[in-house]
């Protein structure tokens, strides 16, 4: 039990994942919990929800915190700093908002404990991996705070260098849209094949599952077990052969890149972002 507040500033859909992490892992209780926001409808849905306590009050909320968790759009970040005032000087501010750098945060909020990360959406049921950063400000104890928070979407990573978040933006926070179009492209192959669509999502659902479980329990390189399946001159190889022809490694590779510039582009507070990882409904 982490015994401290906790207010987040913007009840979206990764607060929320948050939220239920802590009470589905009895790190914090509901009555220790204050979810603020513009909107009163969102409040009274988390409070019949998960019995926290909710405001429209946002300063009110961060100022009984001992962690204040941003978790606003990135293009309402400015706005919101400007509002929050009285934050209590040993309280600790934790960001899961794209692009939005340590010194950003620390010089809008005027204050020095700040902690930014990197979550992704699989950390709504529990299944996600956060990077995350700490400023030379942040104790030993909110260290510990901070990776047990995060530690309730999933695993985490702490880094010593804040350009490994702009980093895991591009390779995490935003794999598991590549994964979703490759399971997409998969499935409708197989339809187009002849499958119903059930069918070839099921076959591929399970196939995904289990090669990430495989890889995982067989502790190889993934090259390795690609060539345990790869025949001379069979249906893998063949397959394969026009994968890399058609340029599938580098076009991974291009996008990634094009993801990290883009989360570097976020962190000089460019209007009109919209973080994909933070919906605040």
């Amino acid at each position: 039990m982490l015994n401290k507040t906790l207010a987040f500033i913007g009840p979206g859909a990764m607060a929320e994942a948050i939220i239920a992490g802590l009470l589905r892992k009895e790190l914090a209780n509901p009555g220790d919990i204050i979810a603020s926001g513009p909107r009163e409808e969102r409040g009274a849905e988390l409070n019949q929800k998960y019995g926290i306590h909710t405001t429209t009050d946002n300063a009110d909320a961060a100022s009984q915190a001992d962690v204040v968790v941003l978790s606003v759009k990135p293009q309402r970040l400015s706005d919101v700093m400007k509002g929050l005032k009285g934050i209590r000087p040993e309280a600790l501010v934790l960001s899961v908002i794209a692009g939005a750098s340590l010194k950003k945060i620390g010089s809008g909020l005027k204050h020095k404990a700040v902690v930014r990360s990197m979550p992704n959406t699989p950390g709504q049921i529990g299944e996600g991996i956060t990077v995350w950063t700490a400023s030379k400000e942040v104790t030993e104890e909110q260290q510990e705070i901070a990776r047990q928070v995060l530690g309730a979407l999933g695993d985490e990573v702490f880094v010593e260098e804040e350009n490994y978040l702009d980093m895991a933006t591009a390779i995490s926070g935003n794999g598991p849209a590549y994964v979703f179009l490759f399971t997409e492209a998969l499935i409708d192959a197989g339809v187009h094949l002849g499958f119903p669509r059930r069918i070839a999502e099921q076959l591929v659902l399970q196939t995904i599952k289990g090669s990430a479980s495989f890889y995982e329990q067989a502790g190889r390189h993934p090259a390795t077990l690609r060539n345990q399946v790869t025949s001379p001159g069979g249906t893998s190889a063949e397959a394969l052969y026009y994968l890399e022809k058609a340029g599938f490694r580098t076009a991974i590779s291009r996008a990634i890149w094009a993801a990290y510039q883009r989360s570097v582009e976020l962190g000089k507070e460019k209007p009109g972002h919209i973080d994909p990882h933070e919906e605040e409904s």
